[in-house]
């Protein structure tokens, strides 16, 4: 009796496991999910996040006592070169970066009443930049009446072929070397006639860069060669990655290299400008 008690007794918990295992969760159906990120594919190998991840260090404290010889000059970036080209590269465009920055509010531009950051931007006026209101009169094909549409044209940032820099050169006593800052960059859009002949240029506004620094850093530029040690927009500004000519220097009546020369003697005295600064290091020391 008792043995049939015990084989009774290891059917039962025979039994009882088997259901247990085959009361398993049932299988995970996998849906589509509604976030956009997971539909998006990893394109590459591995999900890069050193450029979201960089620190950006802050520019090194001058003494007023050390600061003691600068010179300001105005450059221009023309991208049409082909060392410029990554800035109008159209998956990282340099102008659609700061404008982006500019409308979100993640950093702060000026007007172009002058180039001294005198007057901050909102982001609403920076979005209405470059946009006009035009009227375009059309007639019905029935009717024969007139009909006056308002088309809003907005900016063309392939418009945008130029950038404008503001920076100093100056000497620093304590580490005795000539170096450079970088101050403002300003857009230069180009205006047309009805047309389409090409009229002039005129900055769009003025981006303080020691504030836009860190923003910058956020994005890649585009560098040919090993992909997997991309540069940011930061590290292309501070290691001066890039081709540029002298347009002005700092003098009394603040004019331009264009109104006191003309043609190739333009770019011969920028040449010069930079060949002075060049110099003023170089008397410095004495061997």
């Amino acid at each position: 009796m008792k043995l049939l008690f015990k084989q009774s007794l290891g059917v039962f918990v025979l039994l009882l496991a088997g259901s247990a295992l085959f009361a398993q969760a049932p299988e995970v159906i996998r849906t589509e999910s509604s976030d956009p990120a997971a539909k998006t594919p990893l394109d590459g190998v591995v999900e890069k996040t050193l450029t979201t991840e960089k620190r950006v260090l802050p520019y090194a404290p001058v003494r007023e006592a050390d600061y003691y010889w600068e010179k300001r000059i105005w450059r221009v970036i023309d991208t049409r070169e082909k060392m410029n080209h990554p800035f109008i590269n159209p998956d990282m465009r340099f102008f659609t970066i700061l404008l982006d920055a500019a409308i979100n509010g993640e950093i702060t531009v000026y007007s172009t009443e002058d180039d001294r950051f005198t007057r901050p931007l909102h982001p609403e006026e920076v979005a209405g930049i470059g946009s006009k209101v035009d009227t375009v009169i059309t007639f019905d094909p029935e009717t024969y009446e007139e009909i006056v549409q308002i088309v809003n044209n907005e900016l063309n940032p392939d418009d945008v072929k130029r950038f404008r820099l503001k920076e100093v050169w100056y000497f620093d006593k304590e580490k005795s070397e000539v170096r450079s800052r970088i101050l403002g960059i300003a857009p230069l859009m180009n205006s047309y006639d009805d047309n389409g002949n090409f009229r002039f240029e005129l900055p769009l506004f003025w981006v303080y860069y020691p504030d836009a620094r860190y923003t910058l850093a956020q994005h890649v530029a585009f560098r040919t060669g090993n992909d997997t040690s991309p540069l940011t927009w930061e590290d292309i500004m501070e290691m001066r990655f890039f081709s540029s000519y002298v347009i002005k220097d700092r003098n009394v009546l603040d004019r331009r290299l264009e109104d006191i020369y003309s043609g190739l003697d333009v770019l011969m005295e920028g040449e010069k400008i930079k060949q002075e600064i060049f110099n003023y290091e170089h008397d410095l020391w004495s061997f």
